[in-house]
């Protein structure tokens, strides 16, 4: 029994290190890649993921932002009524590039936008940039804005759509080439997905269809991996697929995978010429990658205190009380890791008096990751806002007097 033991305890050796030596090699099947959890923002796979590339109809999700950002603003609403410009309906003659017809001459700006992101109609694009900003050129100038807003210093942008210039004609953007091409880096991509999901989580209730009716026209999805579709996955309720003469085929992927929510970007995807299905696989096999290889730990639990997180209290009828959090502190870890999270509790101020009412501000429980991929996170380490636990009411007068005389004297004297 004891050999059978000392047996299993060297296979069992063997196989976690094995599993962790294919997990550290693991190589996405496309050129660039990033993955990423949008619920902390903590990037957990990337490759070659700052090197801007021509992404095609990706820049949808772009556009798609700046049409919420104007229905946020009331410039506009879902029901708005846009004029299709003699730009825009010349285009959807060109089959290479069109896919719908937008004969009708007028829809609102939610039929457009359906037809942007599910179809990759790239006259319904231009119309609606054309819409919130008078001309597509004004609202290349406002993409570059938000890019510029977001840091990101190093994308070419010269459309609303991700065509190749040269299917524009004399609509191309001022001082851009007649084959140019927008591109972006698959981190750029990542930030411009994080911001649309966070700011507007919405745009999922429209990416998660697998079909939408156009002008009396079923239209499908082409985003295989959505739920009856022929590589569906079962979490996935978004976000983008995209194809580029220059770039290739690629795809962004929003999925629920346990806890986390992934957002995973593939570009100029392997054999995609050969195979209809390599970018949701490729864009599968990372998840695959970070499912097996990282985990959510909760740190600290809403309404409760995280270790020693408490404050002492001055001239209240109780001289401590916890800290509690205002939602739950999630962190990603990988599995099998023995780093102990670095954890810092810090308070707004020095001291607190009392009263204090509860579920007053009064710090930041703070992570520090010690494991960082790439960039770490699309923002800053997580953090939680810590409060009160409950009222401290002042204390006995003579309790209160005395301190306020030693504190006289200590400052004064």
């Amino acid at each position: 029994m004891k050999k059978f033991f000392t047996l299993f305890i060297a296979v069992f050796i063997c196989f976690y290190y094995s599993s962790v030596a294919l997990a550290d090699g693991f190589d996405a099947a496309a050129k660039n890649a990033i993955a990423f959890d949008s619920n902390t923002g903590k990037i957990l796979y990337e490759k070659e993921a700052d090197t801007p590339v021509p992404v095609g109809s990706l820049s949808k999700l772009l556009t798609a932002y700046l049409v919420y950002d104007a229905i946020q603003a009331e410039k506009i609403t879902m029901d708005s009524p846009v004029d299709i410009s003699d730009y825009s309906l010349n285009l959807t003659t060109n089959y290479d590039i069109s896919n719908l017809p937008l004969d009708k001459g007028r829809y609102t700006v939610e039929e457009l936008l359906e037809a942007s992101l599910i179809a990759n109609a790239n006259s319904a694009t231009i119309s609606l940039a054309e819409k919130i900003a008078g001309s597509e050129k004004k609202f290349v100038d406002m993409m570059k804005n938000k890019l510029k807003e977001w840091g990101i210093t190093n994308a070419k942008i010269v459309n609303s759509t991700g065509l190749n210039n040269s299917y524009l004609g004399d609509h191309i953007y001022p001082g851009s080439k007649k084959d140019d091409e927008n591109q972006l880096s698959a981190y750029a991509l990542a930030i411009i997905s994080y911001h649309l999901l966070e700011d507007f989580p919405q745009v999922l209730n429209i990416t998660e269809k697998t079909s939408f009716i156009f002008d009396g026209l079923e239209v499908q999805t082409s985003n295989y991996m959505l739920k009856d579709m022929p590589s569906y996955r079962k979490g996935v309720n978004g976000l983008k697929t995209g194809a580029s003469d220059q770039g290739g085929i690629s795809f962004i992927a929003s999925a629920k995978e346990g806890e986390m929510r992934l957002i995973t970007i593939v570009l100029n995807v392997e054999n995609a010429a050969e195979d209809i299905k390599a970018r949701f696989s490729a864009a599968a096999n990372i998840m695959d990658y970070i499912a097996n290889n990282f985990v959510v730990t909760t740190l600290a639990e809403q309404g409760k205190p995280y270790e020693n997180s408490s404050i002492a209290v001055i001239n209240g009828n109780e001289d401590k009380i916890n800290a509690i959090a205002t939602k739950d502190l999630k962190i990603i870890q990988r599995i099998g890791s023995d780093l102990e999270p670095k954890v810092t509790f810090k308070t707004y101020k020095s001291n607190y008096k009392a009263p204090l009412a509860a579920r007053t501000p009064i710090g930041t429980l703070s992570y520090k990751d010690t494991d960082l991929i790439g960039k770490g996170y699309l923002e800053k380490e997580p953090s939680v806002v810590m409060q009160s636990e409950k009222e401290v009411s002042m204390g006995f007068f003579l309790k209160v007097w005395w301190h306020d005389f030693v504190e006289f004297v200590n400052e004064k004297l």
